[in-house]
């Protein structure tokens, strides 16, 4: 191989290599891991992002609803500063359908990995928790959301309104109803903008033909096909947004009008057989605290 081929080569790998970083370089997990004798996170392939924490003999097992991964970080540190009995917390930050099935079924798999923890505490929206009203010995609303578009900076597309998710060449990123419930409430949000056509547009025409993407994960999937250039809009809730922005990924904003929006009221619930009954009492006491409302603020939850 001659010198001008062995070049070719090097700068061809190189390229290569560069290439597949890049592919990654708006990978999940993005909150900040537990410390480690080893960190073993691999882009792309073995990542977890949404199993947190202390696996093993965990004094509290919170199942999170998946949209509030953002928070865990600090939320978890400032629980632990004024609980420190609490060393190993387990967190769970999968689609809120997801953690219902774990819950009713007692496990999970995911990849390789089965896990039969029970939790202490799942929080989810104030519907899908009445929904399991059976289930729970304590439920208290701690905070609110709402919906608005998310869009990559400077909104190459121009979208400006839900109506233009229906436009033809509208690539919509959709979380899908079958395990998100802000699923179905995105779909009142359409009707009330567009009627019944829009939804159709959107969820049955548009599905078809493949310019709307339902989601197979949830709330980290929509931001990383806007990253990844694979989605001019996705539909989310306003703190992914703020979170997003927080941590300097290229997104921006475009507002939902109030009379087309939707609140979501999120509750914390006991589990009836909460394997550590004192400590979610004690995650409960603390959730309710002025510490635990500024953290969620901060990420763009709102608070009564």
């Amino acid at each position: 191989m001659n010198k001008l081929s062995i070049l070719s080569l090097v700068i061809t790998v190189f390229a290569f290599q560069q290439g597949k970083a890049q592919e990654h370089r708006f990978d999940p997990p993005w909150n900040s891991p537990p410390a480690s004798a080893l960190n073993f996170t691999v882009p792309g392939i073995d990542n977890i992002p949404d199993l947190y924490g202390d696996i093993e003999d965990p004094q509290l097992t919170i199942f999170f609803a998946g949209n509030q991964f953002m928070v865990v970080d600090d939320l978890l540190t400032s629980f632990k500063k004024e609980y420190p009995q609490y060393e190993r917390i387990f967190v769970e930050t999968l689609p809120p359908g997801i953690l219902a099935k774990q819950i009713k079924g007692g496990s999970i798999t995911v990849g390789n990995l089965r896990i039969t923890h029970k939790p202490d505490i799942y929080t989810a929206s104030k519907r899908a928790i009445s929904e399991m009203d059976d289930y729970f010995s304590h439920t208290q609303v701690y905070c609110h959301n709402n919906i608005c578009l998310m869009i990559p900076a400077g909104n190459p597309a121009n979208i400006r309104t839900l109506n233009d998710l229906g436009k033809p060449r509208v690539r919509v990123s959709m979380p899908n109803p079958q395990w998100e419930g802000i699923g179905e409430q995105i779909k009142a949000s359409y009707k009330k903008a567009g009627g019944e056509q829009l939804v159709t547009r959107i969820m049955e025409d548009k599905v078809k033909d493949g310019s709307t993407y339902l989601t197979k994960i949830h709330h980290r999937e929509s931001p990383m096909r806007i990253l990844y250039g694979e989605a001019d809009a996705a539909p989310v809730w306003t703190s992914e947004v703020v979170y997003q922005k927080l941590i300097g990924h290229p997104v921006e904003a475009v507002n939902i009008p109030t009379e087309q929006n939707t609140t979501a009221t999120y509750v914390a619930a006991k589990l009836k057989n909460a394997p550590h009954g004192q400590a979610a009492d004690d995650f409960l006491k603390f959730m309710d605290s002025p510490t635990a409302k500024q953290i969620y603020k901060k990420y763009g939850f709102t608070i009564d």
